[in-house]
């Protein structure tokens, strides 16, 4: 919920800046690269920040176990391939809606 409302948030913000482009002849692809940019960033800063952190308190958790299994680095990667696929398509859903809405309506909003 909270990066689906994130990203409505940066798309009703930028509700006029997609109709400015979309009057201007901008493609769908020029009017989802500033929204997938932004995301992908912020996805991959959460990423190094929370990284080490989780793999300090889940060694530390493991540890407490008889039987012990070592964290590899293909479980961090494929926990930020899953929340970069989730991301992109809540993004893309979201970018698509306001691409496709009228560019009238949302110069005229004011």
């Amino acid at each position: 919920m909270g990066l689906y409302g994130l990203v409505l948030f940066m798309v009703v913000q930028r509700t006029k800046e997609v109709g400015v482009r979309k009057v201007l002849g901008a493609g769908m692809g020029s009017i989802l690269w500033p929204f997938s940019r932004e995301l992908v960033r912020l996805i991959g800063l959460a990423f190094i920040l929370a990284a080490p952190v989780a793999w300090w308190v889940m060694s530390g958790w493991l540890n407490n176990f008889v039987y012990k299994i070592s964290l590899s680095p293909f479980i961090f990667l494929l926990a930020l391939l899953a929340t970069g696929v989730v991301a992109l398509l809540t993004v893309i859903f979201q970018s698509v809606k306001a691409a496709l809405m009228n560019p009238v309506k949302s110069l005229r909003s004011e």
